[in-house]
């Protein structure tokens, strides 16, 4: 893998139509220039997808042993498995992970991603599908593999590890219409592109069975007190609710322990649905209903899929396709 030279404060410069030395007053202290200079050069650095070198000009060429990888969370289950995969991998052959943390966040994600650019780091493991122009620049310009995890379905920039969100949570909808729910309600936080993707899987599920969805959403983080309080909410706006399909298991086992609070039967008056899997849903009663996602392997996969590329070996499948386990329980 040979890394392309990238652009430099002479072309941010030329773009911006300032001086060598302007530029770098910008870039130690944004402040230092006026704000109409400070426009023509932030629109040239996301113009140029320019990324600081903050390793020696001698290293700039050579392997640096690192990967970055892009998580959304650090507390989540989810992204602590999947790192868990790529260490796995990159412990035993010799490569440095460097982790950054967005919070869902595609401007955090941008400048993060810069940083990370700016240590010559070898290959990218990213987790969201949907970049900001500035971000698909900075990938194109550094010319390195970049794999996406967390979906198989959506376009992606380079390579894909995953799972199709919108299948598999419509596959599992049709398990609980097929018995007998009539009635089922979405639970959504974060409001993320794959908690999206599996709400449109769920309305087009109902749709097609005759039944009229309802998502009941919100921009907070997924916890079990945000699942109680959207089921209280649900219990007043849908006070004939049977079923629950929540976007994630902490949502879901909020709701199971609500239920159980207010000695609602589950799951013979309500069924409960999570996503994900999370062994602590399995180790208690009812055991919860859930679609258990393959995280350690994804993220073992993506790791070899980029040590590949990495090495120069060609790849000929870029999207990875990986089976989920449907998880009946005891609450569905």
């Amino acid at each position: 893998m040979n890394k392309k030279r990238r652009p430099g404060l002479i072309e941010i410069a030329n773009l911006a139509g300032v001086s060598k030395m302007t530029v770098s007053r910008f870039l130690r202290d944004a402040n230092l220039v006026s704000t109409t200079l400070q426009a023509k050069i932030s629109a040239a650095i996301d113009k140029l997808g320019y990324i600081p070198n903050k390793a020696p000009d001698m290293l700039s060429n050579a392997k640096s042993y690192a990967i970055g990888v892009v998580l959304p969370s650090l507390t989540n289950q989810v992204f602590a498995d999947v790192l868990k995969g790529i260490e796995m991998i990159t412990d035993a052959r010799g490569y440095q992970t460097m982790i950054a943390h967005t919070g869902y966040n595609q401007s955090k994600e941008e400048m993060r991603l810069r940083s990370l650019l700016g240590y010559n780091i070898d290959g990218l493991i990213l987790t969201e599908r949907t970049h900001s122009p500035a971000t698909l620049k900075m990938l194109e310009i550094a010319h390195v593999p970049v794999v996406e995890i967390m979906d198989s379905a959506t376009p992606c920039f380079d390579m894909a590890v995953g799972f199709d969100n919108f299948s598999v949570t419509k596959k599992m909808m049709h398990r609980m219409i097929e018995k007998g729910r009539k009635h089922i309600i979405y639970f959504s936080a974060r409001q993320d592109d794959r908690s999206i993707l599996r709400q449109k899987a769920y309305e087009e599920a109902m749709l097609e069975a005759g039944l009229i969805p309802y998502t009941i959403g919100t921009k907070e983080a997924s916890s079990y007190s945000l699942g109680a309080k959207l089921l209280q909410q649900a219990l007043i706006t849908h006070p004939n609710i049977d079923g629950v399909f929540c976007t994630n298991d902490d949502l879901a086992l909020g709701t199971l322990f609500e239920c159980q609070r207010l000695k609602i039967d589950v799951p013979k008056k309500i069924a409960i649905v999570g996503f994900h899997g999370h062994d602590v849903g399995q180790a208690i009663s009812p055991k919860l209903a859930s679609i258990l996602t393959p995280r350690i392997e994804m993220g073992r996969v993506a790791a070899e899929l980029l040590l590949k590329r990495i090495d120069g070996e060609s790849v000929t499948n870029k999207i990875i396709d990986l089976p989920v386990k449907y998880l009946d329980g005891e609450s569905l």
